[in-house]
């Protein structure tokens, strides 16, 4: 079960995403500071924070840079009634994954939860191995009997969701979400680009092949 962590000084509101994420099957760990929720992190498993920003004591820019310099590498939701510029900024250079502007839309909150949860699936997933080609997550390639292809990140996310799951399909949107962030100033057409890349550097070369299911989207397929 995936474990989230709560952390939000104002006690209706962390009640009411707790009773939210519960009924979505997430097992939750809730803390009403900073302090708390540190000492949580020290006995329990953690999969994703959910964070507000102004809490008393420490904030919730100091508590995330704590968490990252302690080398927790779960992806951060910050949840706060700052939408200026500078305090997304502050939230994203101490470390954060995403953002969220109160009063919180709990569906949205909810959509964000599973779309960091996939992105930090793929990004913990360490290889896939395809016949003769290994895809490779901390080199971000793949490698083709001894040709080793580098790929940019977002070629490689896309390549290797498509592969995690062969023969499924996976509308542009639900890529977009996942690849690109739900706040993507990009459109659709990106993934269209993203995957003429890959077909032109690896159509030739590797056991599988990206297909476009007319009306739909992609999906990856092994090569009999």
């Amino acid at each position: 079960m995936i474990h989230v962590l709560v952390v939000e000084d104002d006690n209706n509101l962390r009640k009411l995403i707790t009773a939210s994420l519960e009924r979505h099957h997430y097992r939750v760990l809730q803390a009403a500071d900073s302090r708390e929720a540190l000492s949580l992190l020290e006995d329990h498993q953690v999969d994703l924070m959910i964070s507000d920003i102004l809490m008393p004591g420490m904030n919730g820019f100091e508590l995330t840079r704590l968490v990252r310099e302690a080398n927790f590498y779960f992806p951060i939701l910050m949840v706060t009634a700052k939408e200026e510029f500078e305090d997304k900024k502050q939230g994203f250079l101490a470390g954060t994954d995403d953002y969220m502007v109160k009063p919180l839309d709990i569906d949205e909150m909810l959509l964000r939860v599973a779309a960091l949860l996939r992105r930090a699936k793929i990004a913990n997933e360490h290889r896939i191995v395809i016949g003769d080609s290994v895809l490779d997550c901390h080199t971000m390639t793949v490698t083709v009997k001894d040709d080793c292809i580098p790929l940019p990140k977002k070629e490689f996310y896309l390549l290797f969701k498509l592969l995690s799951y062969p023969g499924q399909i996976f509308t542009r949107q639900q890529l977009m979400d996942e690849i690109w962030g739900l706040d993507a100033a990009a459109d659709e057409r990106t993934v269209d680009v993203h995957v003429k890349r890959l077909r032109e550097k690896l159509d030739e070369c590797t056991p599988f092949g990206i297909v476009t299911v007319r009306g739909l989207g992609y999906k990856a397929e092994k090569r009999v």
